[in-house]
């Protein structure tokens, strides 16, 4: 089981968080979009939200972009969206 979810990402917040609202998943990272660091830090963070292992998440597109697409193992996607909104 996996799904994918569209996220847009605003690296160098002032904090780290995910918001989700009826039209799109945000995630605020503190991190730099340099080498990839916040890329790293979108993940672990994801990872910590959803509460499963970091192997278990995978950027499928947007690597150099604001908008990503996340392939998320061993979840539906109706599942994620709740952990993603039980988070808050």
């Amino acid at each position: 089981m996996e799904c994918r979810i569209d996220i847009i990402v605003t690296p160098k917040s002032s904090k780290s968080a995910v918001v989700s609202d009826e039209n799109a998943i945000k995630v605020y990272l503190h991190s730099p979009p340099s080498e990839g660091k916040a890329n790293e830090e979108c993940i672990e963070l994801f990872a910590k939200v959803l509460k499963i292992p970091k192997s278990m998440i995978h950027i499928e597109k947007g690597h150099k972009g604001r908008k990503k697409t996340l392939r998320v193992q061993g979840l539906s996607r109706e599942e994620a969206i709740k952990r993603i909104g039980s988070g808050k």
